[in-house]
């Protein structure tokens, strides 16, 4: 991994959403380099166990089986888009206040919300994953 760089939180995207999320989280993460077809820079998350170990794509802005269960771990609010002009939005209120982001789906917008809560309005991501299609 290369240098990190800092990006607003309600700009965050694609691979570099899934990075801010999974340090959020506290996972172990790592980077998968691009590969074959134009396959870009991709997030993993290390999972260890007492004999065992394994990574496994970390994508939650993408794929509710991973983002659905962080949406109600963190008790993160919802609110859909009202007319084809709306977005989705989504917060989270902890003892440091009320955090809202805004996004294009509900896992994005739950998602950045949740990094706010925990990391703040800038985080810090691996420039590899800003050039990274959202």
């Amino acid at each position: 991994m290369t240098d990190l760089i800092e990006v607003k939180t309600a700009d965050l995207a694609g691979e570099a959403l899934g990075w801010a999320v999974g340090k959020a989280e506290g996972l172990d993460l790592q980077l998968a380099p691009p590969g074959y077809n134009g396959v870009p820079w991709r997030v993993f998350a290390l999972y260890r166990a007492a004999a065992t170990e394994r990574t496994e794509r970390f994508n939650p802005s993408e794929d509710w089986a991973l983002g659905g269960p962080l949406v109600e771990k963190r008790m993160v609010s919802l609110h859909c888009p009202q007319s084809t002009d709306d977005i989705w939005a989504g917060w989270v209120i902890t003892d440091k206040g009320e955090f809202c982001q805004a996004g294009d789906s509900a896992l994005i917008a739950a998602c950045r919300a949740i990094v706010a809560a925990k990391l703040g309005d800038t985080v810090q991501v691996p420039q590899e994953l800003i050039s990274c299609p959202a």
